[in-house]
């Protein structure tokens, strides 16, 4: 039975975050749960950088189906839980179930990937006092009032059981750390 990785996101999540990190976890035998607000087909974005423009471009992206609600996560079920970007978590920050999830992660000391915008939830959660973080730039200033510590120029860092990322263009560095850590856990016996 292949171990579980919760994906927490809705509408507007970023799509090359979510089908990137869907698609190497089944790759390396894991088994990605995609948690939003509620089962169903979700519409995803794309974020871009473009020449000229002083923020990223957003575009329609793709539909990716949910498979369990909030309300239905059980952490304790799943090996780590992962927060992508997009806009989505601009919105799952102010969800007290997500928030309890993320806690619950935390207090049962496993692992928690967040990337790009993601790392909003792990600052309202209160996760980020004291911890090096890496997230998009435009995330800095919250993650800095509330005691974070952002790194620059790393593309992604790990703090304890805490591995960031600053965008998608981060995925080699954030996933080179996630996979190291899930292959830690791969070596406890069950």
């Amino acid at each position: 039975m292949s171990k579980k990785i919760l994906i927490i996101t809705g509408d507007a999540g970023e799509s090359f975050e979510i089908l990137y990190a869907t698609h190497r976890l089944i790759e390396a035998g894991y088994e990605p749960v995609i948690a939003a607000p509620s089962v169903k087909c979700m519409n995803l974005v794309i974020h871009d950088f473009e020449p000229g423009w002083d923020t990223y471009v957003e575009r329609k992206g793709y539909l990716v189906e949910s498979q369990i609600a909030f309300k239905d996560v059980n952490s304790s079920e799943f090996e780590a839980v992962l927060f992508p970007g997009g806009r989505a978590p601009e919105y799952l920050r102010n969800d007290p179930k997500v928030i309890q999830i993320t806690k619950e992660f935390h207090l049962a000391n496993k692992y928690i990937f967040a990337i790009c915008h993601g790392v909003q939830i792990l600052v309202t959660a209160g996760l980020v006092d004291q911890k090096k973080i890496a997230c998009y730039e435009h995330v800095k200033s919250e993650v800095e009032a509330c005691g974070g510590i952002y790194v620059s120029p790393d593309e992604a860092i790990q703090d304890g059981m805490i591995i960031t990322g600053k965008t998608w263009q981060s995925h080699p560095e954030f996933y080179r750390l996630v996979f190291n850590c899930l292959g830690k856990l791969d070596s406890i016996p069950a």
